[in-house]
C-alpha cells in the first residue's frame, strides 16, 4: 500500500505522464490509485480514527448534491469522478502515514519532487523552455505541466515543501544537511521565479509562525514588518500590492461576487465548478470558492476538515508529558519538531490558498492526509494526547463558519472601500 501511494504522489507532482511521449494518454494515475486502493482494502493499517474520515466523504456528497440542486443531476457523477480520487487518495495516504518513519519518507518524496519542479523552473527561466516543452510565461513567470501550469500552484507546492526540507536537514549528516538546505534555497529561488504574491506572503507567514513559536508574538511582528518591506523590494508584483491595483481589484470583485452567490444559494451553493458561470474570473480564494459553490453546508464540512488538521498539530505542540516520565518525554522531543514542521507547511499552504481557487486541488488533500495520519500515530506514541471526535465538539464548526463568513464580508467591504 505505502509504495503504491508514494508512486501516486510522485506521478501527481512530477507528472511524467503529461510530457513523456510513451506515457501520454495512458491512464497511469487512475491505475496506480486503484491498485493502492485495493491494497488498502486488504490492509490491517486501515484506520478511521479522525473526524476527517467522515468529513471528506460528506463534503464530496455535498458537492454532488450541489449539482443536482442547480438542475444538473448528471453532474453528480461528474463530480464523483473529479473529486472522488482525492477522497480515496486521502484515505490511503493517511492510513499509510501513522508511523514517524512513513511520515518522514513521505516528506522526503514531496520535497524531492518539489526540487525537480524547481530545477525545471530554473532551466525554464534561463533558456525560455523547460525540459517538458513548456515555455516560460509571457510575464516571465515559471510554470510546469498539468495541475502546476499556473505559477501560483508551483508557489503553493514550494511553500508547503520548504519547512519539510529544513526539518530533513536537521536530521541528516553533514552531506545530507548540505543537500536538504541547498534544496531549501532552491525552493526559495523557485518561489521567487514564480513571482507569486500569495507564495511570497506565505513564506513570510511560515517564518513568522516559527519565530512566534520560538520567540513570541512581539518579535514575530517586528520581523514580519521588516520581512514585508524586503519582499516589496525583491518582487515587482509585491510593489503593486494594493487593493486598487488591477489584479488585486479583480480578486476583490471576485470575492464580492462569490459572497453574493452564497447569499442567493445559501444551502448548497451554485454548484461545484460553476463559479465562472456567474462571474468572469474564478474566486481567487479557496474559502470563498467553497462557500459560493457548496453553500453553507459544504463550507462547514470543508472548514472543519481543514480546521481539525491545524487543531491536531497545535494539540501535539501543546502536549507535554509528566517530567518524571522519561520515556514519554523522549518520545515527545521526537514528535514536537515533526508536528511543528507539518503545522508550518499547513500555514504556508493555506496562506497561498487564501489567494487562489484551489479548494479541490489534489496536492492539498495529500498533505492533509499526511497530517491526519501523523496525528493518529502520534496518539499511539504519546499517551494522553487528545482524541478528536465529531460528537465531542463537532458543533463548534457551525459558529466558526458563521464567524469566518462574517469576517469575509467585512474584509471585502473594507477592501472595496479602500479600492474606491
Amino acid at each position: 500500500m505505502f509504495p503504491l501511494i508514494l508512486l501516486y504522489l510522485v506521478l501527481t507532482i512530477v507528472r511524467p505522464q503529461d510530457y513523456v511521449a510513451a506515457l501520454v494518454g495512458v491512464p497511469v494515475l487512475p491505475v496506480v490509485l486503484i491498485l493502492a486502493f485495493l491494497s488498502w482494502l486488504g490492509s490491517r493499517a486501515r484506520t478511521f480514527a479522525a473526524p476527517q474520515f467522515a468529513l471528506l466523504p460528506a463534503f464530496l456528497f455535498v458537492l454532488m448534491i450541489s449539482q443536482a440542486t442547480n438542475g444538473w443531476v448528471g453532474g453528480m457523477l461528474d463530480q464523483l469522478g473529479k473529486f472522488g480520487p482525492a477522497v480515496i487518495a486521502f484515505f490511503i495516504l493517511a492510513a499509510a502515514c501513522t508511523s514517524r518513519e512513513h511520515v518522514i519518507t513521505t516528506m522526503k518524496v514531496i520535497v524531492v519532487c518539489s526540487f525537480v519542479l524547481a530545477l525545471h523552473g530554473v532551466g525554464q527561466a534561463q533558456t525560455g523552455v523547460g525540459w517538458t516543452g513548456i515555455p516560460v510565461g509571457e510575464d516571465g513567470r515559471i510554470q510546469y505541466v498539468g495541475i502546476f501550469n499556473d505559477p501560483n500552484d508551483l508557489g503553493l507546492l514550494f511553500v508547503a515543501a520548504l519547512p519539510m526540507a529544513v526539518y530533513l536537514s536537521r536530521r541528516a549528516g553533514i552531506f545530507g544537511r548540505m543537500f536538504w538546505l541547498g534544496g531549501a534555497a532552491l525552493l526559495l529561488y523557485g518561489i521567487r521565479l514564480t513571482n507569486s504574491r500569495g507564495a511570497l506572503l506565505a513564506v513570510l507567514v511560515v517564518a513568522g509562525a516559527y519565530v512566534w513559536y520560538r520567540r513570541g508574538l512581539f518579535t514575530a511582528s517586528v520581523l514580519g514588518v521588516v520581512g514585508l518591506a524586503c519582499l516589496k523590494v525583491l518582487s515587482s508584483r509585491m510593489q503593486e500590492l494594493d487593493a486598487g491595483e488591477e489584479s488585486a481589484n479583480g480578486r476583490v470583485d471576485a470575492w464580492y461576487s462569490g459572497l453574493h452567490m452564497f447569499m442567493s444559494h445559501p444551502l448548497f451553493g451554485v454548484g461545484a465548478g460553476n463559479f465562472t458561470e456567474y462571474n468572469e474570473l474564478t474566486a481567487h480564494n479557496s474559502f470563498v470558492l467553497v462557500l459560493a459553490e457548496a453553500g453553507f453546508i459544504g463550507y462547514v464540512l470543508w472548514l472543519a476538515f481543514v480546521g481539525y488538521s491545524f487543531w491536531m498539530m497545535a494539540a501535539a505542540l501543546r502536549y507535554k508529558p509528566a517530567a518524571d516520565n522519561t520515556e514519554a518525554m523522549d518520545a515527545w522531543r521526537l514528535e514536537r519538531p515533526l508536528a511543528l514542521t507539518l503545522l508550518l507547511s499547513l500555514c504556508g499552504m493555506f496562506t497561498t490558498a487564501f489567494f487562489l481557487s484551489r479548494s479541490y486541488m489534489i496536492v492539498l488533500y495529500l498533505i492533509l492526509a499526511v497530517v491526519t495520519g501523523y496525528y493518529i500515530g502520534a496518539r499511539q506514541r504519546l499517551p494522553g494526547l487528545r482524541l478528536f471526535t465529531l460528537h465531542d465538539g463537532g458543533w463548534r464548526w457551525v459558529p466558526a463558519a458563521m464567524g469566518s463568513i462574517a469576517g469575509l464580508f467585512v474584509l471585502v467591504a473594507v477592501l472595496l472601500r479602500t479600492a474606491g
